[in-house]
């Protein structure tokens, strides 16, 4: 590694671009840690805050530009600039510090530039296998080795690439890192999943974090929990990974892979959410818990002070014995398909007014579509910067609980026997 002040190491880094898009037209370049105020890039968020910009060379009308993705919480953006326009506007980016990171990847060598949060810049190379996970600054290694073409093909880019080895050990993969086809779907909720966490990262005060303490819930076999720490430490973060399952079996499994790939920073535990009492929490993470367990989890990661809360709840039997069916809306609720969607739409709605009460933003938002799995949604919650006054959601709260007949829901009591809630 060469350390340098940043106009030397951004002269090289640079330098270095245009020399390996003229040598490999089918580099790739990823710009990471956006520290806002790029007019053109705030604009085209909708108010939401850029995650990454991924760039390739394409070739358009046979003149060369650089395609860019710009990654957005819950959408997408690309567009296409001319090559020099392209060039002149990431120079300026990055001169101006709108990006901490850049990583430029080019066949088997890969080119870091970062910047500290005292502004001192870096430059890295260095060598990866052709398959290597993703480097530190962005996870977007390709799942297959790209072609060297400048076709404008999508590419597809994950966040674990096929030859982590944990992905073996868990029957993922085979031992040539090739994809086992019955686990396609799970290899892509596990990059999906990773891509949630790092947007949300990335849009929390954990976002130049150096040290994390996750905690993942009802973690089963820990498809998520490994790619969860695999990731982070991807990303050079000192992170303390925990699944917290209540399957002896499963905690044997899981603590036996640790073990066997000598997994530093890792851990698995048997035990129950209700009665866990971490030292330290960060992240919450609590996938497909039964009815209450996911407000037992979301009431663990308010009482704990996490800054993301992550759930993605299962079975809503609390609430739906409870419910009335309100006029107008009687001659609907009658067909027990929709009361049980109602049921669930109240819960999670029900859960994400309160975590809002609590000071967090939440988002209740589709996992991955319903074809890879039927528990698809997940709750968001990261933490404000400031509380804001809650009264107005609780009595929206008051309100809906009225409506429905709703007396008692469980979150709600965790969280004001607490008094995690305004009284």
């Amino acid at each position: 590694m060469s350390a340098a002040p940043q106009g030397e190491a951004l002269t090289r880094f640079g330098q270095q671009l245009r020399l390996t898009l003229a040598q490999d037209p089918a580099c790739k370049l990823v710009l990471a840690h956006y520290m806002g105020g790029a007019d053109d890039i705030d604009a085209l968020g909708g108010g939401q805050t850029l995650s990454r910009v991924m760039l390739r060379q394409v070739v358009l009308k046979g003149q060369p530009h650089l395609s860019a993705v710009l990654r957005y919480p819950t959408r997408d953006v690309t567009q296409n600039w001319p090559l020099d326009a392209a060039l002149a506007r990431i120079d300026g980016w990055l001169q101006a510090a709108r990006f901490r990171n850049a990583h430029l990847h080019s066949g088997a060598t890969e080119w870091q530039y970062a910047v500290s949060k005292k502004g001192k810049a870096t430059l890295r190379s260095g060598q990866h296998g052709p398959a290597a996970t993703a480097p530190s600054a962005s996870p977007t290694a390709s799942d297959t080795p790209a072609e060297a073409t400048g076709a404008h093909n999508r590419e597809k880019h994950r966040f674990i690439a096929l030859d982590r080895p944990f992905l073996r050990e868990l029957g993922v993969t085979d031992g040539q890192a090739h994809l086992v086809p019955a686990m396609a779907r799970k290899y892509k909720q596990i990059n999906k999943f990773v891509e949630v966490l790092a947007s949300a990262l990335s849009r929390s005060r954990l976002a130049a974090a150096t040290d994390l303490h996750v905690v993942d819930f009802g973690s089963g076999k820990g498809y998520l929990t490994f790619a969860i720490h695999d990731w982070l430490r991807s990303q050079g973060v000192a992170a303390q990974v925990t699944g917290v399952e209540l399957r002896d079996e499963l905690v044997r499994l899981c603590q036996g892979v640790i073990d066997r790939l000598q997994l530093q920073g890792m851990g698995y535990e048997q035990g129950d959410v209700r009665d866990y009492h971490p030292a330290r929490l960060d992240v919450m993470i609590a996938l497909h818990a039964c009815d209450t367990a996911t407000d037992h989890a979301i009431h663990l990661g308010v009482r704990a002070g996490a800054e993301v809360i992550l759930c993605s709840p299962c079975c809503h039997k609390e609430v739906r014995p409870q419910l009335l069916s309100p006029h107008p809306l009687k001659p609907i609720l009658q067909h027990g398909i929709h009361a049980g969607q109602q049921a669930e739409m109240l819960t999670d709605g029900l859960r994400a007014m309160l975590l809002d009460a609590a000071g967090y933003d939440t988002q209740v938002f589709e996992f991955i579509s319903l074809e890879h799995t039927n528990k698809n949604k997940m709750i968001l919650a990261i933490k404000r910067e400031q509380p804001t006054p809650a009264g107005e959601v609780l009595r929206q709260v008051d309100d809906i609980k009225a409506f429905y007949g709703i007396r008692q829901q469980c979150l709600e009591q965790l969280l004001r026997e607490g008094g995690l809630l305004p009284a």
